[in-house]
């Protein structure tokens, strides 16, 4: 311990020699940077940051200490130069970079809407999409465009139908019938309306009127319905009905010769019916408690009109504000919109460009 002591004596005497030979101006430029550099450690950063001002300062000072005193500072004559080299770099960078030009907004939207509309498509499957629509995009820019969106690969994502895509795609299948009755404004001849509504695309079908709705006249009716629909009944799988007396043997008989299964709905339960329900309330509200109705002609004549106007120009909120067979073009005036066409009630997505 004792020859210990004796040594840091000896070097602690021996740098004050040094000290002592040093000029007035080196010492000086040393008591400068040893003051910044404690202002700057007294910052409350967590760690502490030098700015614009602070580099410009040590910068100054440094190179007046001597070489042996340079590397114990914050700041050494490497980071200096790292310094000049990085505002000389920022000064000369030419702004016209070489290489793979950036992927444009309208394409990094329309690969982020066809990732989150569809959780099973890949990179290639995307690739092959945004091919038909008329952009050509490498498998890999689509990979790092989603990684920037933090949207992950498609055996990541969650693959699972959704309860909406799973109930659009059985709605496409099923028919709904139900009678709603109006009451004749002179006679007070209560008549019977029965129709029919595609639940998947809200389309009704006005089937008849009459007075005496009986088993052997809905039977008629449904046969007509099916003759009517032709190719078209092979789309459907069900049909949903009260257990009316009207809904006989033989009308299940005639759908089922279709293929089509007739559903009856528990007792009581007008909810179970839920569009031909909502179909009532609508003509009620907008047509038949609004007018007079003079007799069964009359009827058949209103709710035709009606029919006509609901298919093909009345707009509807499980449709999107969307008719269920527009009749006229609809104004579009985004233009080179991508439109998509959804195929199985959403199950699967088609897209193409918008006229």
């Amino acid at each position: 311990m004792s020859l210990r002591l004796l040594y840091l004596i000896f070097v602690q005497l021996c740098s004050w020699l040094v000290l002592l030979g040093r000029s007035p101006a080196s010492k000086n430029t040393e008591l400068l940077v040893l003051r910044h550099e404690v202002a700057v450690l007294r910052r409350s950063n967590p760690r502490p940051r030098l700015d614009w001002a602070d580099r410009a300062v040590l910068a100054a000072l440094i190179r007046h200490l001597p070489r042996r005193l340079q590397a114990h500072r914050l700041v050494t004559p490497g980071t200096v130069l790292r310094w000049r080299r990085r505002l000389a770099r920022k000064k000369w960078t030419n702004p016209n970079h070489t290489g793979r030009p950036p992927v444009s907004a309208e394409i990094t939207a329309l690969i982020e809407r066809l990732a989150t509309e569809n959780h099973s498509w890949g990179y290639q499957r995307i690739q092959g999409e945004l091919l038909k629509l008329g952009h050509r995009v490498s498998a890999s820019t689509i990979r790092r465009v989603l990684r920037a969106l933090r949207i992950p690969p498609a055996p990541k994502r969650n693959t699972d139908t959704t309860w909406r895509q799973f109930l659009h795609a059985q709605a496409a299948t099923i028919l709904a019938t139900d009678f709603f009755h109006v009451d004749c404004a002179v006679t007070l001849r209560r008549l019977y309306c029965l129709f029919v509504i595609e639940v998947g695309s809200r389309y009704v079908h006005i089937l008849g009127v009459t007075a005496h709705p009986d088993g052997p006249w809905t039977s008629q009716q449904i046969r007509n319905l099916l003759m009517d629909l032709g190719d078209h009944a092979e789309d459907f799988r069900f049909l949903v009905r009260d257990r009316a007396g009207q809904f006989t043997e033989t009308f299940d008989a005639i759908l089922a010769s279709t293929g089509i299964t007739a559903v009856k709905i528990p007792p009581r339960s007008p909810r179970a019916n839920a569009h031909a329900e909502r179909f009532v309330l609508t003509a009620r509200t907008e047509v038949t408690d609004r007018m007079l109705i003079l007799g069964e002609r009359h009827l058949q004549s209103v709710l035709a009109e009606y029919v006509r106007h609901y298919n093909g120009r009345r707009p509807h909120r499980g449709r999107q504000l969307l008719p269920p067979r527009p009749d006229h073009p609809i104004a579009d005036f985004a233009q080179e919109r991508i439109k998509r066409r959804a195929v199985l009630g959403g199950l699967i997505n088609e897209y193409e460009r918008a006229a």
